[in-house]
């Protein structure tokens, strides 16, 4: 199968790559930067540029299915300007596609979307499942939901549209699973607020397994691409810090004092939300890390 992706060479996307070429999949990727064009019989690379709205079309040639993680990291201060690039990089690379297909009828059959959890609500003790129609009025909703919107152009002309609403992706080597742990290994660990807001999570392997998933049983409509069993920030502090050999003495981190620090950002390591897995397991698919227990003895 030969595979249209934007973001092939970002933190999921290469690890999404290597899982696809060793399924004997051909792919083809957009980059911003023509240093990281190349061409290879199974993998071939072509520019693009949402500035100036220009796109190599060869880019489509034989493709049926587009995987489409372009977006720029929300692990950033979130200054006005930033809050912008994070909104363009979704929605603005998402038309770019849209108007190229059309435009020139390509016989493109599926996209596969990265999305996000941001779009559900602050919850504690009630889950949200993908036909859960309560959503957030926050800033990072917010890119969601435009986000989301742009996707479903695709619907328009005929092309089938999957969007994965993706928890906080753990890994070894990336994303923010080095950064949260970094305190916890040089034990000054603590906890963020109380320590109760619940995180929806997944290990890379498992997410990228969703992508071929999805793909593969030719799946549309929206999935939440989170780990079945979620977690309180105290209980994975506490794992951690277990895991590590650590201790854990120092009194909970309060907000106002991370939004000093980070910005607007630090909303992130307060939010609370409990997502269900339970639509895509029902179709089929087994995570190889079910619990976090499970992925940490993994990731450490």
């Amino acid at each position: 199968m030969k595979i249209l992706i934007t973001g092939a060479t970002g933190f999921i996307g290469s690890k999404l790559v290597k899982l696809l070429l060793e399924k004997d999949d051909t792919i083809h990727y957009l980059t911003t930067s023509k240093d990281k064009v190349v061409d290879k019989p199974n993998y071939k690379g072509f520019y693009w540029n949402i500035e100036t709205n220009e796109i190599d079309i060869k880019c489509f040639e034989g493709v049926e299915t587009i995987i489409h993680l372009s977006g720029a990291t929300i692990a950033k201060r979130w200054t006005k300007t930033y809050k912008k690039e994070l909104i363009d990089s979704r929605v603005l690379t998402t038309n770019l596609l849209f108007n190229a297909i059309k435009e020139n009828n390509f016989p493109i059959k599926h996209i596969i979307s990265a999305s996000g959890t941001a779009i559900y609500p602050e919850s504690y003790d009630k889950i949200y499942t993908e036909n859960s129609t309560e959503e957030a009025n926050d800033f990072l909703s917010t890119v969601v939901k435009q986000w989301e919107q742009s996707v479903d152009q695709f619907k328009e002309i005929s092309i089938k549209v999957s969007k994965i609403r993706t928890g906080v992706v753990f890994a070894k080597n990336g994303g923010a699973f080095p950064e949260m742990i970094k305190p916890i290994k040089y034990g000054l660990g603590s906890n963020m607020g109380n320590g109760s807001q619940i995180q929806s999570w997944i290990h890379i392997d498992d997410l990228t397994r969703i992508y071929c998933f999805i793909l593969e049983n030719n799946l549309e409509g929206i999935y939440n691409a989170v780990a079945p069993n979620s977690i309180t920030n105290k209980n994975l502090t506490y794992l951690v810090a277990k895991k590590l050999n650590r201790p854990l003495f120092l009194p909970n981190v309060p907000q106002f004092f991370m939004k000093l620090v980070l910005g607007e950002m630090s909303f992130l390591l307060f939010t609370s939300k409990n997502l269900s897995s339970k639509k895509i397991q029902d179709l089929g698919f087994d995570f190889t890390f079910k619990s976090f227990d499970e992925a940490i003895n993994d990731l450490l």
